[in-house]
């Protein structure tokens, strides 16, 4: 099967490359050039940029792929110009979404008001009723490098990929993603007070009970695989995230066990805790997700366990730590001053 994967290079993509390279399929990626990845050999590489795509749109639909696998599609435009320039050249586009689009995120989010959404979130689950999730109230300005998340929606990416009567689509809801390469460094905040070798970590009370479905890099990976190799896929939506999802006290207790470390998780009233760990999310919301689907389906399983998942992590963190960390997110001296008088 030739596959064509738009972006790639990062953090998921070279994982869902290695997958499918070993399955012997035809890959080409065709990203920016901006990251380096270590890919496997024979895997071609086309540098251009989608935004717009349509200048590329004749390179691109001259490699009569098989498969379109779209691991960044953030705004509208984005799957637009996808669906346009492949019609009637691919069998089938796949995109990458993200459990953002359901309402029970907006709640978390303060963007959507009402009831708690019941759980588990199934693809049937309702999306959020208000767009543009991290747009504010102002614009962001025109030289922003982060203005293109006034459009972010993936609800708009899925209406567009599903919705196409000549192009069949399936679409990919990630959960929140950890591992080696994790550009958003989830685990660090933990990790460095951890390694630091505090003797607690202090969480909100309602964080602490919170529940967020995570997934590890190398099983997410194999399920975007799967999904583009099996033709059972197609006009499927799946949520892919582990199988069952930890309150936040939990997961930081997983994760000190994999690290080493022998302190507590100590969880307080909001007005015990230092200003710099409160958090401004809705934490009453759960975002827990019913993978169920994709298991049944498609015979998913995670291959990697969380044990080992989260001691690779780890492992990768204290080796490449954020570049710049702020000193205001780890004040020590405040968070002893709330541990003496517990």
């Amino acid at each position: 099967m030739r596959i064509l994967i738009i972006g790639g290079t990062r953090f998921i993509g070279p994982q869902v490359v290695r997958y499918l390279s070993e399955q012997g399929h035809d890959i080409i990626l065709f990203h920016r050039g901006q990251t380096h990845a270590d890919l496997p050999q024979g895997v071609k590489e086309i540098l251009g940029n989608r935004r717009p795509l349509s200048a590329s749109a004749s390179e691109l639909r001259g490699l009569t792929p098989d498969v379109v696998l779209d691991l960044i599609p953030f705004i509208e435009q984005d799957a637009r110009e996808v669906m346009n320039t492949f019609t009637g050249i691919a069998r089938r586009v796949v995109a990458i979404s993200s459990q953002d689009v359901y309402r029970a995120f907006g709640r978390v989010n303060r963007k959507e008001f009402g009831p708690l959404d019941p759980l588990p979130l199934t693809e049937n689950s309702p999306l959020r009723e208000n767009l543009y999730p991290y747009r504010g109230e102002a614009p962001r300005n025109a030289d922003d490098s982060g203005r293109w998340m006034d459009n972010y929606d993936k609800i708009l990416v899925e209406r567009l990929v599903m919705g196409d009567p000549n192009l069949p689509g399936t679409v990919l809801r990630l959960p929140a993603v950890y591992g080696p390469g994790d550009y958003q460094h989830r685990l660090f905040q933990f990790l460095k007070r951890m390694d630091d070798n505090r003797p607690a970590i202090l969480l909100d009370e309602d964080v602490a009970r919170w529940r967020w479905t995570h997934g590890y890099v190398e099983n997410v990976a194999a399920a975007i695989a799967l999904a583009v190799t099996d033709e059972r896929a197609s006009g499927r939506i799946y949520n892919v995230g582990e199988p069952y999802t930890l309150t936040m006290a939990e997961w930081v207790s997983r994760i000190g066990h994999a690290a080493g470390w022998k302190g507590r998780v100590i969880a307080l009233p909001k007005d015990r805790l230092p200003a710099h760990l409160l958090e401004e999310a809705d934490t009453s919301q759960d975002i827990v997700v019913d993978t169920s689907r994709i298991r049944k389906e498609l015979g998913y399983n995670e291959m990697i366990e969380q044990d080992v998942a989260l001691r690779r992590t780890i492992a990768w963190e204290r080796a490449h730590p954020p570049e710049k960390i702020d000193p205001k997110e780890f004040d020590y001296a405040a968070e002893d001053a709330v541990l003496a008088a517990i």
